[in-house]
């Protein structure tokens, strides 16, 4: 009985409800934390049986939740929602999401998926340092990747998958030497990848689809564990990438690549999925490729690989699809493919093949487009022949009634000692000019393609017109096609032999330009193709016939048929027509053309002097930006209306970059101005004055913000999606650029606005079929 009052079996007794409880403290805290988490994403279906009573360590674990602990605290936190397309509301805090998250601090996977959680991730998130799985995929955060996070020293997946991400690729992620996947595909990263990747080298995924890097990819071939390789849709180039041999993914597809196909490539033995496709990869096709012991998927169209193939090429009997369409090979096609065809999906189109199937090129035409890439026949008299320069249209003088010349171009021709000679390069005439470029010429030029969010959807190929079309087109420049004329030239309205509208614009040269100048030009034009900018199809070169230098240059854009912005929105007959929710559409089509011209093309186009009634609306309309700021018309000599800069800059961190980025804000917010008010703004002291009036309705209630707005729309707006737009109006019209939004802040208030919107009971009739007015606008200052 002594024993039973002993004072060690006491304190033990102590020790361990003392332990007990602590337990149950603890456990109680993560219930709270999770519960709040709950309360923060807005409930969402996935945690739905989520309450105070809930066992969160032992539910049952789904597709979309997962809670997973260990010693009664919480290791891993899976939450995947169904918020793919819009976000949590306006109320939501990030910063108070994560200082709520960060309340579990021994989580070492979290994955939160399809919540809707947006804004910029803040750095306080690595004070979770356990973490060894990040997977933030489909989600609206945007800003930077904190580089706090570069302490965490035991993340090995790191996942942004379609967010709105921007800034530069983390230079710190050498620093993360356990990282084995890095995904950050579909997001707004932009600049060149740092040398300092090729350290990683535990990498085995690296996926970086559908962003705005370009340049040059840096050396990879110490990552000799990485396995997949996704890079798709960038403006990388334009040499093909150095990498180690164990790859199983390689997909390069859509950059600017131009360079040969390394021969190494063929001894890839693991490799089940090759796509190069949509690039300008020369030289070579390498028939190796076919019969890689891996090979499943094989993807090459749309390059100018040359070569001969031949029947009894061996295949892998595995391979399911391969595509070799669009490129310059002869021969013909190997029976292993043939023998396949029934099981697997093999294309060759638009090659020289000897096959009748798949609408194949006559075989002048691949050795004409070899020319034109410099790709030649070794021949005995000739040890080194440039790449072809230009392809020009032009129209020479008749000769016995008939054409002489449809087409030149030029192939300079450099002996081993230009020293030893004085004669000029010798220039051929070519009826059928190939119209590919040389990549020297283009490399200043990089086009960031970006299908999802930037396409040019149902635009004909962008070509080469002759001066025969051009002429025809406008009915040899009748004055009843004149469109309009300004500081840069004529304006034609023309209808090409298929029946299709133009827009052709005549500028007149001042004084001689190199060719190799127009070629840079030209390809810069050829990529400013969008859903809402008014878009080039094609252009022309009339040339002198005394020294071939270019004399006019005959733009041609798609015709935009009904009416300016302004026609819509301050004409006493269409603007009750046009509803408020047509006005956010609108809003957000301008936004998206200023996001292309600022981030699509490197380096960017800005200082653009945007008008409203520079912006048409074409038959559903949709809003198009006619005019921009072309560098081929600014570097004539002209006087550029409102800005003589020449607007092209290269997006680094430039002061001048940031004010002209700043400056189409404020252009903006003065259309925004009017889109709201329903008036024109003709000066700046109206656009001061009214801003003002709309930062005094927002500081009172819902009837005065009405009182202020177009009576067209009033009564048809929700408050909130009103004062959205009113926000961001006033902001674009601060008189500091610096403390203007980013054009990426401005389209997310705008697509808010749209979503709650379109999420009340208020207008929503479609814009298709309204009526319109034909544009008298000119396309392209």
């Amino acid at each position: 009985m002594a024993n039973r009052h002993h004072p060690s079996v006491f304190l033990v007794l102590v020790t361990v409800l003392l332990s007990i409880h602590c337990s149950e403290q603890l456990q109680s805290s993560h219930s709270q934390t999770l519960l709040r988490i709950q309360q923060l994403l807005n409930f969402p279906a996935a945690l739905s049986n989520w309450n105070s009573s809930t066992d969160f360590c032992n539910t049952d674990s789904n597709s979309s939740l997962t809670v997973v602990c260990y010693e009664d605290t919480i290791t891993q936190l899976h939450i995947i929602g169904e918020r793919r397309d819009t976000p949590l509301p306006r109320n939501f805090s990030i910063d108070s999401f994560v200082t709520t998250l960060v309340r579990l601090p021994s989580l070492k996977v979290l994955t939160l998926v399809s919540l809707g959680i947006w804004g910029p991730l803040p750095s306080k998130i690595a004070r979770l340092s356990s973490l060894e799985i990040v997977n933030m995929s489909s989600n609206f955060l945007y800003g930077s990747i904190p580089q706090e996070l570069s302490s965490l020293s035991s993340l090995q997946t790191l996942i942004f998958d379609n967010n709105m991400l921007a800034d530069t690729f983390p230079h710190w992620l050498d620093s993360l030497q356990a990282l084995t996947v890095l995904s950050l595909k579909n997001n707004k990263f932009n600049g060149s990848l740092p040398k300092s990747l090729g350290n990683v080298e535990n990498l085995r995924t690296l996926s970086l689809s559908h962003n705005h890097f370009y340049g040059a990819v840096p050396d990879l071939s110490r990552l000799t564990n990485l396995q997949v390789l996704e890079l798709d849709d960038n403006a990388f180039g334009p040499q093909f990438p150095q990498l180690g041999n164990k790859l199983v993914i390689l997909v390069l597809r859509k950059n600017s690549f131009r360079s040969g196909i390394p021969a190494e490539l063929s001894s890839y033995y693991q490799l089940e999925r090759l796509d190069i496709s949509s690039n300008s990869f020369v030289g070579p096709f390498q028939p190796g490729l076919l019969s890689l012991p891996s090979i499943t998927y094989l993807n090459i169209s749309g390059n100018k690989l040359t070569g001969m193939l031949f029947e009894n090429l061996s295949c892998n009997s595995e391979l399911d699809v391969v595509d070799l369409s669009s490129n310059l090979l002869t021969g013909s096609l190997p029976r292993c493919l043939v023998s396949n065809s029934s099981d697997s999906t093999v294309l060759y189109a638009r090659n020289c093949l000897d096959t009748t199937n798949q609408n194949q090129q006559p075989q002048p035409f691949c050795h004409t487009e070899a020319l034109a890439v410099g790709i030649l026949p070794e021949t005995k008299k000739h040890k080194q022949v440039s790449k072809v320069v230009l392809s020009l249209g032009i129209v020479g003088g008749t000769l016995g009634g008939v054409a002489l010349v449809l087409l030149v171009f030029f192939i300079v021709r450099r002996g081993n000692d230009r020293s030893k000679t004085k004669n000029p390069p010798t220039r051929l005439i070519s009826e059928n000019a190939a119209s590919g470029y040389t990549s020297k010429l283009f490399s200043d030029a990089r086009y960031i393609s970006q299908t999802k969010k930037l396409g040019a959807v149902g635009l004909p190929t962008y070509r080469s017109f002759s001066l025969e079309e051009i002429e025809s087109a406008t009915n040899y420049f009748d004055t009843a096609s004149l469109m309009g004329e300004d500081s840069y030239g004529k304006m034609y309205r023309g209808q090409l032999k298929n029946g299709s509208l133009v827009a052709i614009r005549c500028v007149e040269m001042k004084k001689r330009h190199s060719t190799q100048n127009f070629v840079q030009h030209i390809e810069l034009i050829s990529k400013l193709r969008h859903r809402h900018l008014v878009s080039a199809i094609g252009h022309c070169f009339e040339c002198s016939l005394d020294d071939s230098s270019v004399s006019k240059v005959f733009l041609v854009f798609e015709y935009v048929p009904n009416g300016t912005l302004r026609n819509w929105i301050s004409d006493e007959h269409a603007r009750k027509s046009f509803s408020w929710t047509q006005r956010i559409g609108a809003a957000i089509g301008v936004a998206k053309g200023i996001q292309f011209l600022h981030t699509g093309i490197v380096p960017g186009v800005y200082s653009n002097d945007l008008k409203i009634e520079d912006v048409l609306l074409d038959q559903n309309l949709v809003a198009k930006i006619s005019s921009y700021h072309l560098p081929l018309l600014s570097n004539m000599g002209k006087v550029r209306r409102g800005n003589s800069s020449s607007g092209l800059k290269n997006s680094s961190n430039s002061k001048s970059v940031k004010q002209e980025d700043k400056s189409d804000i404020y252009n903006f917010g003065v259309i925004l101005l009017e889109l709201i008010l329903g008036r024109q703004i003709k000066t700046v002291n109206d656009a001061d004055a009214f801003r003002d009036l709309l930062q005094a309705s927002l500081g009172g209630d819902e009837e005065g913000r009405r009182g202020v707005v177009d009576p067209a729309f009033r009564k048809a707006c929700l408050d909130q999606s009103l004062k959205t737009m009113m926000e961001i109006c006033v902001r674009c019209l601060v008189k500091e650029p610096a403390d203007r939004p980013s054009i990426e802040d401005v389209l997310w208030n705008l697509q808010f606005a749209s979503q709650v919107q379109d999420a009340w009971r208020g207008d929503s009739q479609s814009s298709e079929g309204s009526p319109g007015s034909e544009s008298r606008g000119l396309p392209f200052h």
